[in-house]
């Protein structure tokens, strides 16, 4: 981990990460977002009032700020290097949002994220490695990460923007992406509803790894034709063909998964007409 570094390893390694403009300390270049990234990225997030924010290597404050100036969300930023802390909590001030808009001298890996609705970051793409098990583990379903220029391996983003700057001059020059992710609901397992009007009994075998799920579908004892799945954070849809009591359906379920149920509707479809019944689903 990061803290295991010698001092002046973390110190560089700091400065390269940083999310904020070109910027020398003597030796080491350190990076930071440009306004129309910092802005995509909070497009991305969608932060709300009430939310939390974490800016993971805040560099002057910017994204912490932003998101208080703009949506009234109350943010802490965690940065390495205590200089940029206090010139982040400078800016805080002359900007107004000194009380929603917090930063602190701290080991990225100890920073306890439960209960925080968004993390922004623009790290190293092995430091963004090395964090995703603690995303996992800490966020709650539907929290949102959003990271500049580097992905999180394995884990698939939900949505991603590519936009041209004149002013970008690390990385793929002259381009800079915005990836988001949303933490997946624990949708794994057998789940079963009743739906009286549409066959009875229905049973859904959900493998899950991230947000990609894989999804075998049964409705009274026959196997449907699951053409479509999706988990956004808590929200699932599933798109489902097949034929019920002899006759051949469309049905799109979307709900929300909490607490260990399935709760929202299905639209059904023959073709000709439409209908929409309420569906609740929970595992056996």
């Amino acid at each position: 981990m990061l803290k295991n570094f010698s001092g002046t390893l973390f110190a560089a390694l700091a400065l390269c990460v940083q999310a904020q403009s070109w910027a020398w300390d003597g030796t080491v270049p350190f990076v930071v977002s440009p306004d129309a990234v910092v802005e995509r990225m909070l497009y991305l997030a969608q932060p709300k009032a009430g939310e939390r924010l974490v800016d993971l290597g805040s560099g002057d404050g910017r994204i912490v700020i932003e998101a208080a100036k703009r949506f009234g969300v109350r943010g802490l930023g965690v940065d390495v290097d205590p200089q940029l802390v206090n010139l982040a909590r400078e800016n805080a001030k002359r900007a107004g949002v000194e009380a929603l808009a917090s930063f602190e001298v701290k080991d990225l890996f100890e920073t306890d994220l439960r209960g925080v609705s968004v993390v922004t970051m623009y790290l190293l793409p092995e430091v963004n490695l090395k964090l995703l098990p603690r995303f996992i583990d800490q966020l709650r379903p539907g929290a949102r990460i959003v990271s500049h220029d580097y992905d999180l391996g394995p884990w698939p983003f939900d949505e991603m923007i590519e936009l041209a700057l004149a002013e970008k001059m690390v990385g793929s020059q002259g381009r800079s992406r915005v990836f988001l992710w949303l933490v997946p609901a624990d949708a794994r397992g057998r789940w079963v509803a009743d739906l009286p009007e549409l066959g009875g009994r229905w049973q859904f075998d959900i493998a899950q790894k991230f947000q990609i799920l894989d999804v075998d579908a049964w409705a009274g004892g026959s196997l449907m034709v699951v053409r479509g799945a999706r988990l956004r954070g808590e929200e699932i849809r599933l798109v489902v063909t097949g034929v019920v009591g002899g006759k051949g359906y469309n049905v799109l379920f979307a709900g929300k998964v909490a607490d260990g149920r399935i709760e929202g509707s299905v639209r059904v479809s023959d073709g000709e007409s439409y209908r929409t019944l309420p569906w609740k689903a929970a595992r056996p």
